[in-house]
């Protein structure tokens, strides 16, 4: 009599081997596991029809006796634990495959996916591990909440600015370059003044965000804002103006929210990329701005000599405050790196790990 033979899917992982095994309404199941070859025979419902099925499979190396099985009305589902974790080049001693083997698609994994996939494992069992040996921070609440309002208040006044100097390009179009300051700035100075929360965060243990990047960023913001912008009236009615706060606003109305919803934990993708993303062009745009304010801005500090130096008579009346900023100019360059860097070193780790979660 003709043997037959179901239908069997395999997978493997570092530590276990899959199978599956396509026969319905399976009885009288006898698994067994000896000198490395497993043996399969039931009675059930297969490619031909009710019979009784059976197979053998002698496997590329060691493994260890105990067989676990589980099944079901569609199939049965057989687990094998290797006895070294090693990855194999195939599942059988002999080369050539059975016919009624064929790879598991819905399991199968290329050998790099597996050693992620065990790595995210590992790293979910080490973080369960810390969270139950650590105590939990009974302020947690209070301080997602006000970091929640924050990221708020600082969205709604970046959004207001943006939608206020984008209405007023298409309805003036150039004619709103010249006047950007004078209809927006109130509600920049309460954003830039409110951002130096960001610095004092992370001191306080309340972010994860390095306390330099946040005091560069804020500092050299404010220093365009107040003594660039705030100090010089002339320098209010440049088209540059507008070019700046629109760059600014632009990249705060997508970091601000993601940052609120990441109090609530909720993550929207399309948000999250162009948080990670958008700063790319943008940032070294808004840069490019303000270095070319600080430009436009130092023939006028020579004529008003505002906030020059005294010095000596014997070595002038004063030295004027356009040498600062065009050392300034160079710090400006030196923490685009810095900040750049930083920010692509969180990009990586982002997408980094949801490449993880997703695998």
């Amino acid at each position: 009599m003709q043997t037959l033979t179901p239908h069997v899917y395999w997978a493997q992982r570092h530590r276990d081997i899959y199978l599956r095994v396509e026969l319905s309404d399976a009885k009288n199941l006898d698994i067994s596991l000896q000198e490395n070859t497993l043996q399969f025979r039931a009675q059930g419902h297969g490619a031909k029809g009710d019979n009784e099925y059976e197979f053998k499979l002698e496997f590329l190396h060691p493994v260890r006796p105990e067989v676990t099985h589980r099944s079901t009305q569609r199939l049965v589902d057989i687990k094998v634990r290797k006895q070294e974790e090693r990855w194999w080049d195939r599942l059988t001693l002999q080369e050539r495959k059975p016919l009624f083997l064929a790879p598991d698609f819905d399991r199968w994994l290329d050998e790099s996916d597996a050693e992620m996939e065990l790595q995210a494992k590992e790293e979910r069992l080490n973080k369960i591990s810390v969270e139950s040996r650590v105590r939990k921070d009974p302020y947690l609440g209070l301080k997602k909440g006000y970091l929640f309002m924050y990221n708020l208040v600082q969205f709604l006044g970046f959004s207001w600015i943006f939608v206020n100097m984008t209405v007023r390009l298409f309805i003036l179009g150039q004619d709103s370059f010249y006047d950007t300051f004078h209809t927006t700035a109130d509600m920049m100075y309460f954003c830039q003044m409110m951002a130096v929360v960001e610095v004092i965060n992370p001191l306080l243990g309340l972010v994860k965000t390095g306390f330099f990047p946040a005091m560069i960023e804020v500092a050299r913001r404010n220093v365009i804002l107040f003594v660039i912008f705030g100090s010089l009236e002339d320098m209010q009615n440049k088209p540059v103006v507008f070019f700046v706060f629109y760059l600014w606003s632009t990249v705060e109305i997508f970091r601000y929210p993601f940052y609120m919803l990441a109090c609530i934990d909720t993550d929207w993708r399309l948000l999250t990329w162009l948080r990670y993303s958008i700063w790319i062009p943008l940032y070294p745009l808004g840069v490019l701005a303000e270095a070319v304010a600080v430009i436009q801005s130092l023939p006028i500090f020579d004529e008003t000599r505002l906030y020059s130096i005294p010095l000596p008579k014997a070595l002038g009346q004063s030295l004027s405050f356009s040498y600062t900023l065009q050392f300034y100019l160079l710090l400006m360059f030196l923490g685009l790196f810095v900040n750049f860097r930083h920010l692509y070193k969180q990009r990586k780790r982002r997408y980094r790990s949801r490449k993880r979660k997703v695998n």
